[in-house]
């Protein structure tokens, strides 16, 4: 992965970030990231294969949802919290707290 694109707030969309957190296994991984720590994507585990996995990371990364960083080989994404709370206040904290509450993407976690 090249540099990838990450969009400034002012380029993120209402409708980009509800489209992208729309899927239970993105929301998932939004709120396995919630926790503010930025993790190697080794650590994500979700019941869909590698590829598909990659597919969503893009997803939320070019929404402005995350942040993905890469060292040698490895690639480590963190949620852009600060971002999205100064671009959509309250609208994060909103949607984990439903998401928690139903249980959405809840089959998402990290390794032990």
């Amino acid at each position: 992965m090249k540099d990838p694109h990450h969009p400034h707030p002012s380029e993120m969309t209402l409708i980009r970030v509800l489209g992208a957190i729309s899927d239970p296994i993105r929301l998932g991984l939004v709120r396995v990231l919630a926790d503010d720590r930025e993790r190697a994507w080794g650590e994500l585990r979700a019941p869909v294969a590698k590829s598909t996995l990659s597919h969503h990371l893009k997803v939320l990364r070019d929404a402005g949802i995350t942040r993905t960083r890469q060292e040698g080989t490895r690639c480590y994404v963190r949620l852009r919290r600060a971002d999205l709370d100064t671009r959509f206040p309250g609208l994060l904290t909103a949607l984990l707290h439903v998401a928690d509450a139903d249980r959405v993407g809840g089959e998402v976690g990290v390794a032990d």
